[in-house]
């Protein structure tokens, strides 16, 4: 069985998005891409000589600013989840 539910007329809920990003680079350029990674706390999902594949977790604005970050390091693509949302509390849907 599958319900819908309308969270944000519910009350209290936390959103949350997952996004897979891919930065190239290679020579300093590596460093510059992972001192905002750090910031973020985006992981490494995967890393190779020219690139790398970093995962974050957040509410959308905060992955909006971190794509943004990366747009002139060389962010080559983005894929987003969309959100995913759960109510506040003990009670279940």
């Amino acid at each position: 069985m599958h319900k819908v539910h309308d969270l944000t007329a519910e009350g209290a809920s936390l959103e949350r998005e997952l996004a897979l990003i891919k930065v190239a680079g290679s020579g300093d350029h590596r460093a510059e891409t992972l001192r905002p990674a750090d910031a973020f706390r985006a992981q490494i999902v995967d890393a190779s000589v020219e690139s790398f594949v970093f995962e974050v977790t957040g509410k959308p604005a905060k992955i909006d600013s971190f794509i943004a970050l990366m747009q002139p390091l060389g962010l080559v693509e983005v894929v987003r989840t969309g959100l995913a949302a759960i109510s506040r509390g003990p009670q279940g849907m």
